[in-house]
């Protein structure tokens, strides 16, 4: 399914405190900023409704394409219905970051950018929830771990089909995705929220959601 209608809205408050701004002049040119570049944000996403066929011990098969992760293994083992998918904010904020001659202009923009993506996942995963009558959902996307690594991006595309046609969306020979501001994974219901950054040892990100856990880690097996 292609959504191209999906809205996102600018949270002024959570983008300053990631900016690690006061509220000063140099914020509210950030404000102003965010005023002239919204319009260029292009909300799409594609997603489809899949059944787990097979369930080895590092692997699922999902509409017969083979996804390799330990990790994501044992979060659907007891989901019914997983959703692979595929969002992005476009190419034209990305194209005015490239044709900004000021660094500190293209942080503010690229970070801009930034929270369009992770406010474009949140109203994904609220249509989700909505249409299908999911309680709670969690993802994961390839890359995020050691355990499902960039390359899984290959099989999950091939599952959406051409999604260069659907939304813009194209892989790298490196299994980068262009344009940039854009993100790929897997949507599944669960018990509970699970976030890939809780097997994570990575210091100092800026996107944590939870705190790292070494026994949890330890315990599905993902490297430290």
């Amino acid at each position: 399914m292609i959504l191209d209608a999906l809205k996102v809205s600018p949270d002024l408050e959570a983008i300053r405190k990631g900016l690690h701004l006061a509220k000063d002049k140099e914020w509210q040119r950030v404000c102003r900023l965010v005023d002239q570049v919204w319009p260029l944000i292009e909300p799409k996403a594609v997603y489809r409704d899949c059944s787990v066929t097979v369930k080895g011990r590092d692997c699922v098969e999902v509409d017969r394409v083979s996804l390799k992760s330990r990790v994501l293994r044992r979060q659907v083992d007891g989901a019914g219905q997983v959703f692979p998918y595929v969002v992005t904010i476009g190419k034209k904020l990305e194209e005015r970051v490239r044709g900004c001659d000021d660094i500190l202009k293209q942080y503010y923009l690229d970070t801009i950018g930034n929270f369009a993506l992770s406010d474009l996942l949140i109203r994904l995963e609220d249509h989700l929830r909505s249409r299908y009558g999911f309680t709670c959902t969690s993802s994961m996307a390839p890359g995020s771990l050691e355990d499902w690594p960039i390359g899984e991006q290959g099989p999950l595309f091939s599952i959406l089909g051409d999604v260069k046609k659907a939304i813009g969306v194209s892989l790298t020979e490196v299994f980068l995705m262009i344009p940039t501001k854009s993100e790929s994974g897997i949507f599944f219901p669960s018990s509970e929220k699970f976030y890939s950054c809780r097997l994570c040892p990575r210091e100092k990100c800026m996107n944590r959601k939870t705190p790292y856990s070494e026994k949890a880690a330890l315990e599905i097996g993902e490297p430290s």
